[in-house]
């Protein structure tokens, strides 16, 4: 597989911001911007809200369907070739960073896409969300520095 050499053109920027509204009103639409639904997915034991399961399922059908028909294709509409994932391996970083990711979901009931969309709604509870976000990105810049060749 080719690795993206970052030549884009208008489409692929109207493309983009096109699919970031479409997933943005799908965020909303669903409630998924606010984090109590989410909160309320987790919390098992007491007022459960079942929504979370079903806009996910509802991804996950759409998602296996669409990539099985896509893939077909000879080449993707806007490049030459489909990038698809090659790794299958489980290594220390990723179960970490997963394990981080969901326990900062759990507590904040926000991950980077709804935290965005729900910008929106004037709260600060996404700003802090995306600000801490941002501060674990460069924290981890800082303190994971791969060795230079």
């Amino acid at each position: 597989m080719q690795k993206n050499s970052g030549h884009h053109t208008l489409a692929h920027y109207i493309v983009a911001l096109a699919t970031g509204l479409l997933f943005g009103l799908g965020l909303g639409f669903s409630q998924m911007i606010d984090s109590q639904r989410v909160i309320g997915f987790l919390d098992l034991t007491g007022d459960w809200d079942p929504t979370l399961g079903f806009v996910m399922g509802g991804a996950v059908a759409v998602t296996v369907i669409s990539f099985r028909w896509i893939l077909r294709w000879p080449t993707p509409v806007l490049g030459r070739t489909f990038v698809v994932p090659t790794r299958n391996d489980i290594d220390r970083p990723l179960i970490l960073g997963a394990a981080l990711f969901g326990v900062g979901w759990g507590l904040g009931g926000y991950c980077p896409g709804p935290a965005i969309a729900a910008l929106g709604l004037g709260s600060a509870n996404p700003l802090l969300f995306i600000v801490a976000m941002v501060a674990g990105s460069l924290a981890y810049r800082v303190i994971h520095r791969p060795p230079q060749p």
